[in-house]
């Protein structure tokens, strides 16, 4: 049988890659499954799409580039920019024809508006608007803690929290370099213009503040990760909980967090039985999520899902990435699972390869069946007429 060729799309600069640390376990991980894995960018594609100049590791563990043909399947990595690499990006993405394990996903507010439209997912979204000051003062008049976000983004970027105290509006947050920011702004007037100039660079959405205090004074969010796997189907890989710096507006673990798995975090707090509860919630919330975008936009292969459980137990859905780190399984020593959600895209990409493979078989002989068919029809009308 034909060794399955899988392309990874992504960011490249000479022999530099966005992820190399990822990337290497990814093509390992793809000589253990039996296919060739190899790393490549929009303009490493050539002749019209039929080869490509691929990345590879050479013996020595160094980036080594050859010439592939056409990849059976391509998992898309590259990840949100705001350069023109990711737009040029963006326009290969509209026109290439690869078969591809993983459609794009909109930014956070186009998202929202789709799950918002599902009444299924109503129970887990917290209220979000597109940033303006007019709806930062409506938001501000629901909630006393705000989240203002970019509608592009990850890694806990430009995130800023504002919470109403007795001093005025607490702010905390992290700029585009991940620098802290804390402060306090008393009047209305001055927070108004303080949020502006955060968010005059690109769009933003205000969202509903979660109370999430399970730890007193940091962020504490779920990281969920639901996968495809071999046989096309969907499968929550794990989850672990996610524990933010002190005064830090995030939880994301290269930002000071830490992570822990979430049985042994939930039990003391909610007891054996409700933990249950909270998981199983968590995880009805994951496939959910997975169901209706995927039908909204079009084949996915995995989501990260960072979900808040508030003092109460109740889950809600914070935020969903669909080109999602992986190393909460890692940082708390859950190996197995760490191995799974590297390998799981690449066991779903050769899945796509092998059924689509069979699927252009089978319309081939049934092509090759109906000319065969009406060949004969046309033999016997022929024998018709000269018996006549």
């Amino acid at each position: 049988m034909k060794r399955p060729i899988i392309g990874v799309l992504t960011w490249r600069e000479g022999k530099r890659f966005a992820e190399p640390a990822y990337f290497r376990r990814l093509l390992r991980a793809g000589q253990e499954l039996g296919s060739t894995v190899f790393l490549f960018s929009p303009k490493d594609v050539l002749a019209g799409g039929k080869q490509v100049r691929g990345f590879v590791l050479d013996a020595n563990g160094r980036w080594q580039a050859r010439i592939f043909d056409r990849p059976d399947a391509v998992f898309d990595r590259f990840r949100y920019t705001p350069t023109q690499a990711f737009k040029e990006y963006v326009a290969f993405r509209r026109t290439s024809n690869f078969l591809y394990a993983n459609n794009r996903l909109a930014n956070k507010w186009r998202v929202h508006e789709v799950l918002e439209r599902d009444e299924r997912m109503h129970r887990w979204l917290p209220e979000t608007l597109l940033y303006n000051r007019a709806n930062l003062v409506k938001m501000l008049g629901r909630h006393s803690f705000l989240y203002v976000k970019p509608l592009n983004g990850t890694g806990g970027r430009n995130i800023l929290s504002i919470e109403r105290s007795e001093q005025g509006y607490r702010l905390l947050g992290r700029d585009r370099k991940r620098a802290k920011i804390s402060t306090i702004i008393k009047q209305p007037a001055a927070l108004q213009r303080f949020v502006d100039r955060w968010t005059r660079a690109e769009k933003f959405i205000v969202q509903q503040g979660l109370r999430l205090q399970l730890v007193p004074k940091r962020a504490v969010d779920m990281r969920l990760l639901i996968q495809k796997d071999g046989n096309g189907d969907w499968c929550v890989t794990g989850h672990g909980m996610r524990v933010g710096g002190e005064r830090s507006a995030t939880s994301n673990l290269h930002g000071g967090g830490k992570a822990m798995p979430v049985p042994e975090f939930l039990r003391p707090r909610f007891g054996e039985a409700r933990t249950a509860e909270i998981v199983r919630d968590c995880e009805q919330l994951a496939y959910q999520t997975a169901e209706t975008l995927e039908n909204h936009f079009g084949r996915m292969v995995e989501f990260g899902l960072d979900i808040g459980i508030d003092v109460n137990g109740r889950p809600w859905l914070i935020e969903v990435n669909p080109k999602p780190a992986r190393e909460v399984f890692r940082e708390m020593g859950a190996l197995k699972q760490y191995r799974q959600a590297i390998s799981r895209p690449l066991e779903y990409a050769m899945y796509l390869a092998r059924t689509r493979g069979q699927e252009e078989k089978e319309r081939k002989y049934a092509r090759i069946s109906e000319a065969q068919r009406e060949h004969a029809k046309a033999g016997s009308k022929a024998s018709q007429l000269r018996g006549n």
